[in-house]
C-alpha cells in the first residue's frame, strides 16, 4: 500500500522531541542543513514542547533534497505526497510525517519557496538566524519574528493561534491586528469549554 500523508493518515503517530533530534542529527551527519518550521520550530525557540506535533516541518535547500530524501529513507521515510521543487511529505511505517519546504537562496539571502499554485513565497533572509533546542539538541529554526509574519499568510487554526501567542508572550512581540482578534476569540472560546468530568481544577 502506498504511504499516505496528512492529519488523517493511517497509521498516524505524532513526532516526538526525540524523533526530531534524531532526524536533525542524521541530516547534519550527511551535510544537509535544515531549519525547523511550524510547530516544532516554535517549540524549539521556546526551548520546550508546549503541545503535541502531528509532523515535523523542515526548510531545506533545493539542491540538498536528493541527499535529504536518501538519508530519511534509511529511517523508513518514503515520499507520500507532493514533490520537489515544491513542498512534499515523507512518512514512515509507524505514521510519523516530515514536511519538507525546499528553498533556493537568492542574491539577498532570501529563501525562494515555490508554492503548489505556482507562485513564489519569500522567506526573509533574517528569518534563518533562529536557534533553538529540541530534545537537548541545538537546532536551526526560523526566528520568532518571521514565524509570526508567515503565520499571517493563511487562516490560522487553534494550534497556530497557540503558537503565535506563545511566541509573542515569550519574546515580547506584537501580534498583527488580525491575529490579535483571532487569538482573543480563540481564548474566549477556550474559557467557555467546560472541564471534563474528574478533571483537576
Amino acid at each position: 500500500m502506498a504511504p499516505s500523508a496528512g492529519p488523517e493518515r493511517e497509521p498516524r503517530l505524532d513526532m516526538s522531541a526525540e524523533d526530531v533530534a534524531d532526524l536533525v542529527g542524521l541530516l547534519a551527519d550527511v551535510g544537509v542543513e535544515v531549519w525547523l518550521d511550524g510547530g516544532w520550530g516554535v517549540d524549539a525557540l521556546l526551548g520546550e514542547q508546549t503541545r503535541p506535533h502531528d509532523d515535523l516541518d523542515l526548510v531545506a535547500q533545493l539542491q540538498d533534497v536528493p541527499t535529504l530524501q536518501e538519508a530519511l529513507a534509511r529511517r523508513g521515510f518514503l515520499l507520500a505526497g507532493g514533490g520537489a521543487p515544491m513542498s512534499f511529505e515523507l512518512t514512515d511505517d509507524e505514521g510519523r510525517q516530515v514536511d519538507v519546504h525546499p528553498v533556493v537562496f537568492d542574491e539577498r539571502g532570501d529563501g525562494v519557496y515555490r508554492m503548489r499554485d505556482g507562485g513564489d513565497w519569500l522567506y526573509p533572509a533574517n528569518g534563518f538566524a533562529g536557534v533553538g533546542h529540541v530534545g537537548g539538541r541545538r537546532v536551526r529554526c526560523r526566528t520568532a519574528e518571521v514565524q509570526l509574519l508567515c503565520h499571517g499568510g493563511y487562516e490560522p487554526d487553534a494550534d497556530d493561534l497557540h503558537d503565535m501567542r506563545a511566541l509573542a508572550d515569550r519574546f515580547g512581540l506584537e501580534l498583527p491586528e488580525g491575529q490579535k482578534r483571532r487569538a482573543s476569540r480563540h481564548a474566549q472560546r477556550s474559557r467557555r469549554v467546560p472541564a471534563s468530568p474528574g478533571a483537576s481544577p
